[in-house]
């Protein structure tokens, strides 16, 4: 063997085999490739591969962390991801490479997201942008029908819209339109009033009406009694209710209706409240 021989073999095997050069693999952002360095630390290796790191970055092992031969170097810059979800912005800083691996880094499931991007998608150093839509489930209630609905709608409005759900002119919806509906929300459908166009003495607004529902329903607008059958919270028969000017049935309206509706009847009998609450009607006071 030569004598050039012999010093390339010592150069390439005794030094190698002596730790003073390790064979390391860097991955950075994915990029992989295969060195050999001098470098005792991580750091080193690194600043002699010219990688650049910042605090907010991902390394691992460690800066200060011993090399070893076969040592494989993970660097993830750290990149801005806006993200929009339900309209709302706000900035990341995440070390994550696509889509789906920055969604688990923030603990957003997936699955009940939608997506602007495919979760496959790469996210460069610059920064990226995602709009992210929450699927929620929320309830309808219009009229005596309730609705389960799974919606990504951004507001009340909507939710409306998706489920075919026109608003004929006067209806009150609870909450707003332009309220956010939120996972379990209840939207609520209260039709407009019948007209009132008959108005109550302020002698009569006046009387205990509180008292007199809380006798004859404990006060709930949705009481219902088989025997008359007898409805809401001062008990109508449907025919008395009717003769009032009322629609559908009693507890189909709020209270609010509903008083109106007895206060009504009270002034339509002058006062002789004994055919309608021959229990209850004295605690009017009138």
């Amino acid at each position: 063997m030569s004598v050039y021989a012999a010093l390339v073999g010592v150069s390439l095997g005794a030094v190698v085999g002596g730790g003073l050069a390790n064979e390391v693999t860097l991955d950075i952002d994915g990029d992989l490739r295969t060195l050999r360095s001098f470098a005792g630390s991580v750091e080193g290796v690194l600043d002699s591969a010219g990688v650049r790191y910042s605090a907010g970055d991902h390394v691992k092992p460690g800066p200060g962390e011993r090399v070893g031969d076969g040592t494989t170097i993970v660097v993830r810059h750290a990149r801005p991801l806006t993200l929009i979800m339900d309209g709302k912005r706000s900035t990341h800083m995440i070390t994550a490479l696509n889509v789906g691996d920055a969604l688990e880094d923030l603990k957003l499931d997936p699955a009940r997201l939608r997506l602007s991007a495919n979760r496959m998608r790469q996210i460069p150093v610059s920064g990226f942008k995602l709009s992210v839509k929450t699927q929620r489930k929320v309830y309808i209630v219009a009229e005596k029908v309730r609705i389960a609905t799974i919606t990504t709608g951004r507001t009340v409005s909507q939710v409306l819209e998706q489920a075919n759900i026109t608003l004929a002119k006067g209806d009150t919806v609870r909450p707003s339109l332009s309220t956010f509906p939120k996972e379990g929300s209840v939207i609520r459908v209260v039709p407009a009033l019948p007209p009132r166009t008959i108005p109550i003495s302020p002698n009569v607004a006046a009387l205990n009406w509180a008292g007199l529902a809380d006798c004859e329903s404990h006060g709930n607008p949705k009481a219902y009694n088989p025997g008359g059958p007898y409805y809401g919270m001062y008990q109508f028969s449907l025919p008395m209710w009717r003769a009032v000017g009322g629609t559908k049935t009693p507890i189909d309206w709020p209270a609010e209706e509903q008083t109106y509706r007895a206060q009504l009847l009270f002034q339509r009998v002058q006062g002789r409240w004994q055919g309608q609450w021959p229990h209850c009607g004295a605690r009017l006071g009138a």
